[in-house]
């Protein structure tokens, strides 16, 4: 919007930068978003007479670069908030201003800038209610600004690399085949998706949000995270459109978190990849390589956790009530450090964001901010029977269990080898046996954990 203010002939840039140091450098799904996104966005610019430049390197030379081959004015961005970014783009800025050319970068991702939400003592919030408490007041008057009503697009002449050249799509096998059928990444995905939730589910969210077996969500994370949608254009959006209500309350709680999560990012950058409480250093991790292989796979016994580690595999996303089983018992059923669980949700989730995954893996952990307690240990068992009770979730993403009737389906092992055999369930061979006694994993989490107790 600043940028067409301006009046000057546009140049809209992408680029895909791998090289700089510091970053997470995007998983496989990410990667298949980015593709379609960035589709999406050149056909959308080229409807109005601006062309989209894909150049690939590091972000800040080949933006000075371009600044200089178009003799460029000035260049405008909207604000990224990982560390590495947040250093490189201040060097940009600075090197840009050095060569007089105007640098210009604003607030597209969040409701607020995590700078400006302060405790009282004016350091950051550490627990989430207080942050939203904060946060909220501010939005009152949310309005998102009208798009441009024209562009002015650059005629000159610049060499842009062909999206297929990046080869972000995975080809051998095409693992994301089945994306497409789930997601429409782009502007106009996100905004169809958006006025489908606030149509349709909206209202009932705080009732249907952790039942992964009904379309109870909005999908929007993706769309959120790669900047097709901002989370105020979501906000006002909700807000003029949906009663007041719980349903409403509880969603925009949920923007809350998402904004919760960037604030503990900002504030402590090191949150990817080390323990937001210190006393988790001592924690007594372990690895069994096997028994990782079939969590990600989806075959450790427990249907509710495979149908959630399946879903991904085939969807590129999971439901978020099953990301906290799944998350979980891997940390605490087999006690393998979260950031195993984080660096393989990087690469297969399409909504993989470094603040939301990290803070998420660490809040399930115990490790983090306003963490869940680590004796609060999901049975894979209940939560199965509560939040998938007829078992549609199970059944869709673990198709061998199909035939089995609802009061054995989350824990297949208890049904009667007549009740197997006529459900075609042959344990240990069509399906699995846990991998681990519930009981058993429990009483040895929470001797872990007394341990670390004890050293702090």
């Amino acid at each position: 919007m600043a940028a067409a203010d301006d009046g000057a002939p546009l140049i809209a840039v992408y680029v895909l930068d791998d090289e700089t140091p510091g970053q997470w450098k995007r998983g496989g799904a990410s990667r298949w978003w980015l593709h379609h996104s960035l589709e999406s966005l050149g056909a959308d610019l080229a409807r109005h007479g601006v062309t989209l430049i894909l150049r690939k390197g590091r972000a800040d030379s080949v933006i000075r670069q371009l600044a200089r081959e178009a003799d460029a004015q000035a260049v405008y961005w909207n604000r990224c908030y990982e560390p590495f970014a947040r250093g490189r783009d201040t060097k940009l800025k600075d090197a840009l201003k050095d060569e007089g050319i105007e640098a210009h970068s604003f607030n597209g991702s969040l409701l607020a800038e995590p700078w400006t939400l302060k405790t009282r003592d004016g350091g950051p919030f550490r627990v989430f209610s207080p942050l939203y408490r904060a946060l909220e007041p501010t939005l009152d008057n949310v309005a998102p600004l009208p798009a441009p009503k024209r562009l002015n697009g650059f005629e000159g002449g610049l060499a842009s690399d062909a999206l297929e050249s990046w080869k972000l799509l995975p080809t051998a096998p095409d693992w994301a085949a089945g994306f497409g059928e789930v997601w429409t990444p782009g502007e106009d995905g996100a905004h169809k998706r958006l006025c489908a939730f606030v149509k349709d589910r909206a209202k009932d969210y705080a009732d249907t949000r952790n039942l992964p077996g009904v379309p109870g969500t909005s999908g929007l994370s993706p769309h959120l995270h790669f900047g097709e949608i901002s989370p105020r254009q979501v906000w006002a959006r909700v807000v003029a459109d949906v009663p007041a209500g719980k349903g409403r309350e509880t969603f925009c709680k949920e923007l809350g978190w998402r904004e919760f999560s960037y604030h503990l990012l900002y504030h402590y950058e090191d949150l990817p990849e080390a323990n937001y409480q210190k006393k988790f250093n001592q924690f007594p991790w372990g690895f069994d390589a096997g028994a990782f292989k079939a969590w990600t796979r989806g075959q450790t016994g427990y249907p509710i956790v495979d149908a959630g580690m399946r879903e991904l595999w085939a969807t590129g996303w999971m439901h978020n009530r099953v990301r906290m089983i799944c998350a979980s018992f891997l940390t605490k059923h087999l006690l393998i450090d979260w950031r195993k669980g984080e660096t393989w949700f990087w690469d297969t989730l399409v909504d993989a964001d470094l603040a939301n995954n990290s803070a998420s893996w660490q809040w399930v952990a115990g490790s983090g901010a306003d963490a869940a307690p680590y004796f609060r240990i999901f049975n894979p068992v209940t939560q199965g029977e509560k939040f998938d009770a007829g078992g549609e979730y199970v059944r869709r993403w673990v198709p061998e269990l199909k035939d089995l009737p609802a009061k054995y389906l989350h824990a297949p092992w208890d049904a009667p080898e007549p009740v197997l055999k006529r459900a075609g369930v042959s344990l240990g061979s069509t399906y699995p046996k846990p991998i681990i006694d519930h009981s058993t994993a429990r009483e040895r989490a929470l001797a872990a954990f007394s341990s670390i107790k004890e050293a702090a």
